[in-house]
């Protein structure tokens, strides 16, 4: 029986996955063509399975040497003759699995292997290389996998070079070479100039200039989901939705690979085990999986987060867009932003700068609100201290969660107002609330409305949705606008009853709770 699976390579044969066809046919075109490029996206992203899946296409017709640099230590870097031998390693170490290497290749190959003192230079191995490919009845294509590990040295940089040399010379004099050549990794190489330093003087010209831009959309469609849980339907007939999930889980990750096998992995192996497998795969049961998600600290998790500690600037950047509704363009030559994208933290939406997808969003809140908590506690400790009063029959008050909000933030802003920012608002109302909903429901922060004056938070708890619009007072005529988007949004998640808490500060505001009725929506406004 086949299973879901986040660590290392997918297999067809034994794990539940994505169909990968349609991504491996536009990767085999450039292959085809001759290009040479870099497949360069985020951790746990999928590369290294599609290139499997990649690998197992192109050997129909063609020979393709597989490596991964994550076989070489720090010190197969540390000079070409060093690298030269590790390199001579991997290849002869494939000799079974990537059949077509010529007999006095792979001679040649193991005496630099075996040598006692490694003292072939990268001109020697890419000569080796050349005699190879001008032998071979097939074309050949190399691909190297973990590529990261290797570009922060000097020696890659020249590796590159001759490959740049080589391919060139294919073009320009009708040198057979390889027909491909795919670097993967998290890094986009072509910006290596900007890594690596010679005397303290960055590198002006790229070495893999020649690179054609990879555009292919990695990310797992909706369409692509179902037709994996229909799979999974098959064997085990819980009777779910298909079409539904399909929907929710790419709503929540963008296609996100490793979320997407994520939440299913928790669903089959936790969720299902508790509540039954009938009820984990339905909506609520598949909130309950985002919710262990989102409380696990998974190395994906990890890496983002050492990532935003490890450049200051670009966490800064991330918590502006969440924290503050900060609108950022998108602009390719910006470093934050490129780096932001390479990373995974981001994407382009219609040139604007957006967080790559909800489950990042709301785990990102949720680590810029825990250092706030570290700050001062007084909102979240407020919220814990009355959740008992906040549930009422499995259901949460939200009326009563506004109100008590008020009322703590009229207890320590209302003598010193200045001392409240605007922005400060919906971070003082989102520690408030997630005490209070924590272990039981979910929340997440509406990209489309979510600006400096506006913010709409959704909340999911024990299947129910709860809307709250938080906005600053800019007046009555902008305060009606606010009043009919939010029914909008209420018809469109099916709801009769919303919330409104807007933050006034003029001095003669008449702060509290009203009801306002808009056709047949009921909308509580609280002003504080």
């Amino acid at each position: 029986m086949k299973v879901f699976n986040t660590t290392a390579l997918c297999i067809p044969e034994k794990h539940y996955m994505v169909d990968l066809s349609e991504t491996v046919r536009e990767i085999k075109k450039m292959v085809d063509a001759g290009k040479y490029f870099t497949m360069n996206r985020a951790r746990q992203y999928g590369k290294t399975t599609t290139l499997a899946a990649l690998k197992r296409d192109l050997s129909k017709d063609k020979i393709v040497l597989y490596l991964d640099f994550q076989g070489i230590g720090k010190s197969g870097f540390d000079t070409e003759e060093k690298f030269v031998q590790e390199f001579s390693r991997l290849t002869w170490n494939r000799r079974k699995i990537d059949s077509g290497i010529s007999e006095s290749v792979l001679d040649t190959l193991k005496e630099w292997r075996d040598a006692k003192e490694p003292a072939v230079r990268l001109g020697e191995l890419f000569d080796l290389l050349s005699e190879w490919c001008e032998q071979s009845d097939r074309d050949i294509v190399l691909i190297i996998d973990e590529v990261d590990s290797a570009t922060n040295n000097q020696v890659f940089l020249d590796f590159l070079a001759q490959l740049r040399e080589k391919y060139i010379s294919r073009d320009r004099d009708g040198i057979r070479t390889f027909k491909s050549v795919i670097l993967a990794g998290v890094t986009d190489v072509k910006h290596l100039k900007g890594r690596i330093r010679e005397d303290d003087q960055h590198k002006e010209n790229s070495p893999w200039n020649i690179a054609a831009d990879f555009t292919i959309d990695m990310s797992l469609s909706e369409s692509g989901i179902q037709h994996m849980l229909d799979e999974y339907e098959k064997d085990h007939q819980t009777g779910m939705d298909t079409a539904a999930i399909a929907h929710k889980i790419r709503e929540y990750t963008n296609g996100y690979p490793f979320l997407v096998s994520r939440i299913c992995q928790l669903l089959d192996e936790q969720v299902g085990a508790k509540i039954g497998f009938s009820a984990a795969w339905t909506i609520s049961g598949l909130e309950d999986s985002i919710k262990l998600l989102l409380s696990e600290n998974n190395t994906l998790f990890q890496s983002m987060t050492k990532n935003l500690n490890n450049y200051p600037d670009l966490k800064a950047a991330i918590r502006s867009i969440l924290m503050e509704g900060t609108k950022i363009a998108y602009n390719a030559q910006q470093d934050e932003i490129v780096q932001m994208q390479m990373y995974g933290l981001i994407r382009n939406d219609h040139n604007t700068v957006r967080v790559a997808n909800r489950i990042f969003e709301t785990m990102l809140y949720n680590y810029f609100l825990s250092e706030e908590e570290l700050k001062s506690n007084i909102f979240s400790r407020a919220g814990d201290l009355g959740k008992n009063q906040f549930v009422t029959d499995g259901k949460l008050n939200m009326r009563r969660i506004m109100e008590g909000f008020k009322d703590t933030y009229t207890e320590v802003f209302g003598l010193q107002p200045e001392k409240f920012k605007e922005k400060d608002g919906r971070e003082q109302f989102l520690l408030y609330l997630k005490p209070i909903i924590n272990g039981t429901g979910n929340y997440y922060i509406e990209a489309q409305t979510r600006d400096q004056t506006r913010t709409d938070v959704i909340v999911d708890y024990l299947g129910e949705q709860y809307i709250i619009e938080l906005k600053i007072w800019r007046g009555p005529r902008y305060n009606a606008e606010g009043e009919k988007q939010i029914s909008e949004y209420l018809d469109y998640f099916g709801l009769s009853t919303g919330y409104m808490l807007s933050f006034n500060f003029n001095k003669n505001k008449k702060t509290g709770m009203n009801q306002v009725h808009i056709g047949d929506k009921l909308l509580y406004e609280m002003v504080v």
